[in-house]
């Protein structure tokens, strides 16, 4: 089964280039009507090429072979198939001046919206200037305030740390005089 339907993919596409073929002999256009024994009675159309009837033959041990027997045109179909022109209208003055004022006010709209279009755009990117301008002023300020909070916490801590070092320097100063003064004192006793 799966050899047939292989077959019969294959065989459809050779089916398109012989009506594709058929329909530069017979250029009006007509419904292809393949009909094939075996596969369950498959009926296919095509909307291109000409009448046509495809039979199997028996099978070969090399696959799937095709029989491609062409219908002969019915007397309904020797009509040309030509589609008249569409009649012609005596245009005057008048509609090409109402046709020429419709052009220039389509013109005209169409130039009206772009340039609302491009002021809304222009309208957008001062919006958008102005937003990131403030947001740059408003961070400059916020840094500002940071570092100088940072510089003023700096100065006291180096204020503190300078006056912790003062005391100890005069705590060191005030326990030499003590030792100098008992020294003194003992010296004195002593002699």
């Amino acid at each position: 089964m799966a050899k047939t339907a292989t077959a019969y993919k294959e065989k459809m596409k050779e089916l398109s280039v012989l009506s594709l073929i058929c329909s530069c002999f017979y250029p009006e256009t007509r419904k292809l009507v393949c009909e094939f024994e075996g596969m369950d009675q498959l009926l296919l159309c095509f909307s291109f090429g000409s009448n046509m009837e495809v039979k199997p033959i028996n099978k070969r041990a090399s696959g799937q072979a095709f029989e491609v027997i062409l219908k002969p045109l019915s007397p309904v179909s020797d009509v040309a198939h030509s589609l008249p022109s569409p009649p012609k209208r005596d245009i005057s003055l008048d509609d090409i001046q109402k046709k020429l004022e419709a052009a220039e006010d389509r013109r005209r709209s169409q130039e009206a919206h772009v340039l609302r279009a491009l002021a809304e755009k222009r309208e957008h990117e001062r919006d958008v200037l102005l937003k990131a301008m403030e947001e740059n002023s408003n961070f400059s300020k916020m840094a500002e305030e940071k570092l100088q909070l940072k510089m003023d916490q700096i100065k006291e801590n180096r204020d503190a740390h300078m006056a912790a070092m003062m005391e100890r320097l005069q705590e060191k100063e005030r326990h030499a005089d003590g030792v100098r003064r008992n020294k003194e004192l003992r010296e004195e006793v002593t002699a």
